[in-house]
Parts: structure tokens; sequence; C-alpha cells
């Protein structure tokens, strides 16, 4: 089953198939975040959705934090 991860750091996303330790090969963080949307949900989506989908999972997510 693919899944897709988030990078709570950077918010880049990553598609991985079994791995549950993912790392960010854009900014080097050790562990990536499971995301709630699924891969075929994912592929669906343009270019410009993704991006979308990863700033505004980065602001709600920030919020949580500070």
């Amino acid at each position: 089953m693919m899944k897709v991860y988030i990078c709570p750091e950077c918010g880049w996303t990553r598609v991985v198939s079994r791995r549950k330790k993912v790392e960010c090969y854009k900014c080097g963080n050790v562990q990536m975040t499971l995301s709630k949307v699924d891969f075929s949900a994912f592929a669906a989506m343009s270019e410009e959705e993704r991006e979308d989908y990863s700033k505004g999972w980065l602001y709600i997510h920030q919020k949580k934090k500070g």
C-alpha cells in the first residue's frame, strides 16, 4: 500500500510503500509525518493542488506547535 508522507519542517511530500521511518531528502529531517490524504487522492492532484495541500498542512500544524 502506498502512503504519502509530509515533512513537518519544509512541507516536502514523499510517497513510499513499506517504510515507517521516512527521511526528507529536501531538508534532511530524519522523520516525516504520515499525511491523512490517501495515495489515490494525492495521485489525482495537480502539482498546484499538491503545493496548496502542503502549504495548508504546514500552516495548520505550525499553529498547533506554537
